[in-house]
């Protein structure tokens, strides 16, 4: 069954649980694909480049989209704007092109809505949470307060894990990357109810 429809791949887990660099690892081993970057109020941090790790706006322009209905989801999280542009995700999808999104919990529920036939959901986490607390200790680029709040997230976020297809712990880093690509590419074999559909009834007229 031939098509040009994409698929959507979603990656969420806590913060420091390891998403962004199994998604900078994955990005070397697929072809026709679109990382969709957030959107957002927060201050850049060190090394992160406007356009491609994330888009960087001002508050003012945030509420204005979310007005003009650009989003394909948002929310506040740790008090900034964050949100995913819809028009860029359509035309990938149009495309044919497989979808990446590292998004957190609430994002992905509103993707599983908006694409539920196409949607293949990744919770990527760290074996424990003494494990996470380490692991954002380390980085030493947030305050004890911000950190706390992480974490308290994390806890929340671990709630939903029942809502995605799969559950990665982020344990050994390679074994994680083999088992991303090994799902991501079963993802790709996805077709939409209304492609099967038309499968279905060409394949019995004939």
């Amino acid at each position: 069954m031939q098509t040009k429809s994409g698929v959507i791949v979603v990656l969420s887990g806590p913060s420091g649980s390891g998403k962004s660099s199994l998604m900078k690892r994955v990005e070397d081993k697929l072809d026709n694909y679109y990382i969709s970057i957030s959107t957002t109020t927060r201050p850049a941090r060190n090394q992160e480049i406007n356009g491609e790790d994330y888009l960087f706006i001002s508050k003012e322009e945030f509420l204005k989209d979310i007005r003009d209905n650009c989003f394909l989801e948002h929310a506040v999280v740790h008090g900034n704007y964050y949100g995913t542009s819809i028009r860029p995700v359509q035309t990938a999808l149009q495309e044919g092109r497989l979808v990446l999104f590292d998004i957190d919990v609430q994002g992905h529920a509103a993707i599983r809505d908006k694409f539920p036939d196409i949607i293949t959901s990744i919770f990527i986490t760290t074996p424990s949470l003494a494990e996470l607390k380490h692991r954002l200790s380390g980085r030493a680029t947030e305050t004890n307060e911000i950190m706390q709040e992480r974490l308290n997230i994390a806890k929340k976020e671990l709630l939903h894990i029942k809502e995605y297809d799969y559950v990665l712990v982020n344990d050994d880093f390679e074994q994680t990357v083999n088992a991303l690509l090994d799902i991501i590419q079963a993802a790709k074999l996805k077709k939409p109810a209304a492609e099967i559909d038309d499968f279905v009834s060409k394949w019995l007229q004939n």
